[in-house]
């Protein structure tokens, strides 16, 4: 299995997973319908830790665009690899949607709230303010890149390495699990915790194209694009100046 593959692969099991319990709980007639946050939260951690072990010892286990160009904003990870591992965590994102909507298909049916249909693949503001909104997420964003820089070797640079297994895997899948559930437990009530562009922005697309009833709200779709991205390049500049 090739870096891209990994990258492809494990995204797609933290979508499906991730999104999937997000469904369990808000779809119609779930065995889990309305098991609450600590449900949907936990269930995130452990599909991170689950992506992480796949695609770990092969690609580093990035999964998610703002850990890429956070590692290669740090010099970490080189930027020639970073529109192929991008790509690759896109694609993996609609495909774990898919496979999202395909599991849940018959209680997508019959479950009229669209807003709880599409929560099933994007985020989506509790209280909709832009500039908190975007707040939320840096902030969030900047917890998860500034610690898997200081619970990984901070010593690793390997500027010329495109298949560099450095990423969320190098923490190892356990830690990573546990700093994905703090981060959601504790920073994820107002905007639902994107801190992943890919997370938010490939099944947003699926939405927008399966035969699902409602707005994918693209409005809001730029701040789990943007908001992840600056969070991850303020964590690379301030871990560089105080290692």
């Amino acid at each position: 299995m090739t870096p891209f593959t990994a990258e492809i692969i494990g995204t797609m099991l933290l979508i499906l997973l991730g999104n999937g319990v997000v469904a369990n709980v808000l779809l119609k007639d779930t065995k889990g319908n309305n098991s609450g946050w600590i449900v949907i939260t936990t269930a995130w951690a452990l599909a991170v830790f689950v992506g992480v072990t796949v695609a770990g010892p092969i690609s580093g286990a990035h999964l998610n665009p703002a850990v890429t160009i956070g590692l290669a904003a740090a010099g970490k990870f080189p930027w020639e690899s970073v529109p192929s591992y991008i790509a690759a965590q896109m694609i993996g994102a609609m495909a774990g949607a898919f496979l999202v909507w395909l599991f849940h298909k018959d209680h997508f049916a019959i479950t009229e709230d669209e807003g709880a249909k599409l929560a099933c693949f994007s985020t989506s503001p509790a209280i909709a303010k832009p500039v908190s909104n975007i707040i939320s997420e840096i902030i969030g964003t900047f917890v998860l890149v500034f610690v898997v820089f200081y619970i990984s070797d901070a010593n690793i640079s390997i500027p010329n390495t495109p298949d560099a297994k450095i990423g969320l895997g190098t923490i190892g899948a356990v830690p990573v699990a546990f700093l994905v559930w703090a981060i959601g437990l504790s920073l994820g009530g107002t905007t639902g915790y994107a801190i992943n562009p890919a997370r938010d922005l490939g099944p947003r697309i699926m939405h927008a194209i399966l035969p699902i009833k409602g707005s994918s709200q693209w409005s809001y779709a730029w701040i789990p694009i943007l908001g992840p991205v600056i969070g991850a390049v303020l964590a690379a500049l301030l871990f560089g100046i105080l290692k």
